[in-house]
């Protein structure tokens, strides 16, 4: 089992900045990738970055290419989302999950606010 705890959320204007952090426990010696996600009320589930462990290969949602950057600390597992240039539209609840051996999101966190005020 992997535990992930996501803080770093919070309110913040339009055009500002938040980072993100994912502290994982457990057993995260097999991870392969994580990444953040993001959810809003009515609408489905979306990945926002990922990233692959080992060679830190990223991948970006094209709504946030150029404003987001994921990044991993190796040695402390931990996940992190720097958000900057935020948009009214990026509100959500943001989610960090990790993969396994079997390329499949199988733990997440809890979840935390993101909130964007025009």
């Amino acid at each position: 089992q992997v535990q992930l705890v996501e803080s770093g959320g919070g309110l913040v204007q339009a055009g500002g900045s938040v980072r993100l952090s994912c502290a994982a426990s457990g057993r995260t010696a097999s991870t392969s990738f994580m990444a953040w996600f993001r959810q809003t009320p009515g609408k489905e589930r979306e990945v926002v970055a990922q990233i692959s462990w080992s060679g830190g290969v990223t991948f970006y949602a094209d709504s946030v290419k150029g404003r987001f950057t994921i990044s991993r600390d190796k040695v402390k597992n931990t996940l992190y989302l720097q958000m900057n240039s935020l948009k009214p539209e990026d509100t959500a609840l943001y989610f960090c999950a990790s993969a396994g051996s079997r390329l499949n999101y199988d733990y997440w966190g809890q979840g935390t606010q993101v909130t964007v005020s025009s």
